[in-house]
């Protein structure tokens, strides 16, 4: 059968998509992915081993009786981790006991490869296609396909996968992309997490890790390793991952196994509640999360290690709200920082606005951001452009943490607005019509690497997105007055309910003959007088709360209501809180800024900071179109007056050719 040659993503997904037509009526298009994908990977893996098949059959059958560990010998004969000892090819299994011969094929791969099939269940798969009459033409047709490494680079066969599963989610109505980085966005990021220490990889003898625990298909972890490689460097790159998706994981496998690098540094299984690579840390973490995903499921091992390991664990600083679990990743990479002394950590995630000022002073989001921002962890944040994604149209952003940060970076946070800068793209491809050009992407990076305040550029201290919110009183004056319309509203009170009929009558009638306004303390002071007396049996605060919810009536003439013991009590449904900006002195600004307009406000000394133990809550928000908004002032008005005008006089002379 003629070999098919497709050297780049596109040809190739689109051929391959073309042949999954062929499943259509015996199998339903959301089977098409589990069927198509690890028949690809088959191919990619065989042509892999092609140069060195001859040479691993010929050793296996020296060693097969020998009693030595195959693992041990042959990865050694193959060139590569893996091997496989079978005599068939995809081209060669026959007609006639095909399902047989491909199982048997398959159960030849070393064990490192036989894991990725098992992961997509892929024996099963292999009986369907035998009992609908069509494994024999699939495996025709991916026989067919030039994949081998010289045709197919690495970049392109992930590209193709990529394509692959957004065309098959997108038939299906499914999320098509949640896992997947546009390519732009990984080399922007990448490039901004590796550019400050391109002078170490010209040494010699460099070990250097790269870590991504949502790794997906390896997109961030392959473009690391291919820009340390165009640096012409020698360094030693060893990556490491995990990926929750099973059959993402076995793709994820399959590339790190065809460039040559330890399957079991890609783990599979949540990151966040079953950490693979537990105590481990590296020079460089690299992540996009996904978006707004719950973490309810993780969240009694969260919450655990939370609790119990504190800033010994990961997640010290705070939880965030269950509703979005991006700032639990943001925190997993940072816990795993190299030291600085071993070379410092690097990291690059690329996250939603939300984890920039979600959340309020106090709030599970706010303290991390404090504790990343007062650690000094934050070395620059880079919006993007909007319509970047393949499947949400949301601004996003490119967050990059250090832990050894240069002398002039140091207390100081660089943010970078590329909202304007971007490339239209000639065809969408989901929700992505725009593209950030390699030029553009060396640009941004110049920008970074000059550190200075330019049109989209702006320095700050970490201190400028901290504020102390206080909370502002004012005080209850009111009155409480007593009408039949008010005591019928009684009953809605839940304290009133639970009085028995006769005690309800009691009070009913007690009310009756008390009519008019009385003062706010009177309830307190008539149900002591009343309390185990007849008719009214045991009182209690909480009636007497009923009773001022019913007849209570704001006075501003009156006088500020005094509890017991003198003091003023605050009206709750006047309570506001005001942000100062973080080395404000309180009293200052609370003098100057709410006193001349609320001039009976006062400050609530109670509400005070758990950490440092001053008058106030720290927050922490980054608000990046307070920094980088511009004013457009409006049009002049004579201007528009003469669009109108001219607008009306075309409408005119169409009313006039109709009435002709």
């Amino acid at each position: 059968m003629d070999s098919i040659k497709t050297s780049d993503s596109t040809t190739l997904s689109n051929f391959i998509w073309k042949i999954a037509d062929d499943l259509w009526g015996d199998f339903k298009h959301t089977d098409f992915a589990r069927i198509i994908i690890p028949l690809l990977l088959l191919r990619r893996l065989e042509c892999v081993l092609e140069p060195t098949k001859d040479v691993v059959l010929k050793e296996y059958e020296n060693e097969k009786d020998s009693g030595i560990d195959l693992d041990l010998i042959l990865p050694s004969f193959s060139g590569l981790p893996f091997y496989n000892f079978s005599r068939y090819t995809l081209d060669t299994l026959g007609g006639t006991n095909t399902r047989a011969n491909l199982e048997e094929y398959i159960s030849k791969f070393s064990a490192n490869v036989r894991v990725i099939f098992e992961e997509f269940g892929f024996i099963n798969t292999i009986h369907e296609l035998d009992k609908a009459r069509l494994l024999y033409r699939m495996t025709r047709q991916f026989a067919a396909i030039d994949l081998h490494p010289e045709v197919v680079s690495d970049r392109v066969m992930s590209n193709a996968y990529e394509d692959l599963i957004r065309q098959f989610a997108a038939s299906i109505n499914e999320k098509a992309g949640e896992f997947m980085t546009p390519k732009d966005v990984v080399r922007l990021a990448t490039k901004l997490v590796l550019v400050p220490d391109e002078a170490v990889f010209s040494e010699k003898g460099v070990i250097r890790t790269v870590y991504d625990p949502a790794c997906g298909l390896l997109g961030f972890i392959s473009d690391a390793v291919d820009q340390i490689k165009q640096l012409g460097s020698t360094a030693t790159i060893v990556p490491y991952g995990q990926e929750l998706d099973p059959k993402t994981h076995a793709m994820a496998l399959t590339a790190m196994l065809i460039r040559g690098y330890k399957s079991e540094n890609i783990a599979q299984g949540s990151t966040l509640s079953n950490d693979r690579h537990r105590d481990k840390r590296f020079h460089y973490g690299l992540a996009n999360p996904p978006f707004g995903i719950k973490w309810d499921k993780d969240k009694e091992a969260v919450e655990k290690e939370h609790k119990e390991l504190g800033y010994a664990g990961r997640f010290g600083p705070g939880l965030p709200r269950v509703s979005d679990g991006s700032m639990l990743f943001l925190l997993n990479l940072v816990s795993k920082m190299e030291r600085p002394e071993h070379g410092g950590g690097r990291v690059g995630i690329v996250l939603s606005g939300s984890p920039l000022f979600t959340g309020d002073a106090g709030s599970g989001e706010s303290e991390i951001r404090r504790w990343l921002l007062e650690q000094d962890r934050v070395e620059a944040i880079v919006a993007l452009p909007t319509d970047m994604f393949f499947n949400t149209g949301i601004g996003t952003y490119v967050w990059i943490l250090s832990n050894h940060k240069e002398q002039q970076r140091k207390g100081k946070v660089q943010l970078i607005n590329l909202s304007d800068t971007w490339t239209a793209m000639r065809k969408s491809e989901g929700t992505k019509r725009r593209y950030l050009s390699d030029e553009q992407i060396d640009e941004v990076v110049r920008e970074y690497e000059a550190f200075a305040e330019t049109a989209r550029s702006k320095i700050f201290d970490t201190t400028d997105f901290a504020y102390r919110k206080i909370a502002i009183k004012r005080p209850l004056k009111a009155k409480l007055a007593i009408s039949k319309e008010r005591i019928k509203t009684l009953f809605e009170q839940k304290a009133f309910e639970k009085l028995d009929e006769a005690q309800q009558s009691a009070w009913i009638d007690f009310f009756r003959d008390n009519l008019g306004d009385k003062e706010y303390q009177w309830t307190f002071e008539i149900v002591n007088a009343k309390n185990k007396t007849e008719g009214f049996g045991k009182t209690s605060k909480a009636l007497a709360n009923a009773f001022i919810a019913a007849f209570i009536e704001r006075d501003e003439a009156a006088e500020p209501v005094l509890d017991d013991k003198g003091r003023v009590i605050p009206d709750t449904s006047l309570n506001d809180s005001e942000s100062i900006p973080f080395g404000t002195p309180v009293e200052d600004y609370f003098k100057s800024e709410v006193l001349p307009h609320v001039p009976d406000a006062f400050i609530d000394y109670s509400v005070r900071d758990a950490k440092d133990g001053e008058v106030g809550i720290v927050g922490y928000e980054i608000n990046f179109n307070r920094y980088f908004y511009q004013y457009v002032p409006p049009r002049p008005l004579h201007e528009i007056d003469a669009d109108l005008k001219a607008c009306e006089a075309r409408i005119q002379a169409l009313l006039d050719e109709v009435a002709e």
